[in-house]
């Protein structure tokens, strides 16, 4: 297992690579990132149903729950908010 400093160093390594690469994407493509994103939230959603699965002790079980609570709700709130950017490119049939 990775231990201590080199466990700190790779997450501040990918904190600050995901951080450039997301502040250079274009507005346009905002929105087809995040349903792809989305796509991966639930997969996540699915590995935390899968550990909670094969949790043993009770606080495996609590932290599993608690992963799978907070994997569906993010995955849900993605949908949801690309789904109102959605809503901000269709046109309005109020004229005519």
């Amino acid at each position: 297992m990775i231990e201590g400093f080199v466990a700190l160093y790779i997450f501040m390594l990918a904190a600050f690579t995901g951080y450039e690469v997301i502040s250079k994407v274009p507005v346009i493509l905002h929105t087809p990132l995040m349903s792809g994103s989305n796509f991966i939230h639930g997969i996540v959603l699915v590995g935390t149903m899968v550990a909670l699965g094969h949790a043993a002790t009770p606080l495996e079980q609590l932290i599993g729950f608690v992963a799978v609570i907070l994997a569906a709700g993010n995955a849900v709130g993605g949908y949801v908010v690309t789904e109102r950017m959605l809503e901000m490119f269709k046109t309005s049939r109020g004229g005519k």
